[in-house]
């Protein structure tokens, strides 16, 4: 199709083939020729080397003016688009230099944190743009401005985050690219400390949160993933009268998971989520969306009750959120104590 838009045959690019068969012998395989036929482009184009795919980005310059084709396998194109087409267009275009800043909330929907700051958004000059970006269990509050010479842009924007630190200290838990888990996950080295988890209603997806942190391995021991009251029991040691009497999404079982995984793992900091995640299991008195979560730390234990939604799949997400920044804020009080 892009031949007969530019009306061009196409050539063999040998850069393409190589990067294609260096792909295909680190995996121990031949290359098709179906593959071999990718390193056919058009002949006005340039290749954009893909490093992790066979199909290669195209760039075209024609009449002055750009065109960008690229695979559509999102983490290629990802990679691709950073590595390579950025830095390009910087380098052929002058483009005015962006600013932007983002603080990230924790514990307010993006309608009860506007109603929060609205004095605060009220006073946002109509040069600095913000925008409220939410996803399960956080909402990001993004500044944005054209930099200019003074430097006004830039001390307006940083002037502005920190009234909101002094508005909303307790529901910001960071700034920018940082993540829970990575947050969660410093604290714990800085105070040399082992964390354990105990999962239920989120299946584990703590555990890969903080296992997709490079070096997790540091501080993060392991975890339990004790969906059936009957492991729970068995694994963790939960005694089976405790549940028959409050159940398994209460506090005296969240307790116990994190208390016991805590114990048995020889970690300092444990976490445990028992919940009703949803669309079936609940009742009048535990709702779908109802959720215990604990903290066990050296020194004392912390559970709390949620009410979360009625998507099981947000309220995973939302659970696992809530359980890190939970830690999060003990750490960082346990971290200040000891300053």
């Amino acid at each position: 199709m892009l031949c007969k838009y530019f009306n061009c045959g196409l050539k063999f690019s040998h850069s393409t083939y190589d990067n294609i068969e260096k792909l295909f012998n680190s995996r121990g395989l031949s290359v098709t020729q179906t593959n071999k036929k990718q390193a056919e482009i058009p002949e006005i184009a340039r290749p954009i080397p893909n490093i992790t795919g066979t199909a290669p980005g195209l760039w075209f310059n024609v009449n002055d003016k750009t065109l960008i084709a690229l695979p559509g396998v999102p983490f290629e194109m990802h990679i691709m688009f950073s590595n390579f087409i950025v830095p390009e267009l910087k380098n052929k275009y002058k483009l005015p230099k962006i600013l932007s800043r983002t603080v990230l909330t924790h514990g307010l929907g993006e309608s009860f944190l506007s109603d929060t700051i609205h004095k605060w958004e009220k006073q946002v000059p109509s040069f600095v743009k913000l925008a409220y970006l939410p996803s399960p269990g956080l909402v990001k509050i993004q500044l944005t401005g054209v930099d200019d010479a003074n430097g006004m842009v830039k001390n307006t924007i940083d002037k502005l985050v920190t009234e909101l630190q002094d508005i909303i200290p307790d529901y910001i838990f960071g700034y920018d690219h940082q993540t829970l888990q990575e947050l969660t996950g410093s604290l714990l080295l800085a105070k040399k400390a082992k964390l354990s988890i105990a999962e239920s209603c989120t299946g584990g997806f703590i555990s890969h949160l903080m296992t997709s942190c490079p070096g997790s391995s540091e501080y993060y021991t392991g975890g339990v993933v004790a969906y059936d009251n009957d492991l729970k029991i068995r694994l963790l040691n939960i005694e089976k009268t405790l549940i028959e009497q409050f159940g398994a999404v209460s506090q005296q079982v969240v307790e116990a998971m994190a208390l016991n995984v805590r114990k048995l793992l020889k970690t300092d900091y444990s976490i445990a989520t028992t919940g009703i995640a949803g669309p079936g299991g609940g009742s009048k008195e535990k709702p779908v969306g109802t959720v215990w979560i604990a903290v066990a730390t050296p020194h004392k234990l912390k559970s709390q009750k949620f009410r979360l939604g009625q998507n099981r799949q947000t309220n995973i997400v939302v659970a696992a959120h809530t359980a890190l920044n939970m830690l999060r804020k003990i750490l960082a009080a346990d971290v200040q104590e000891e300053t």
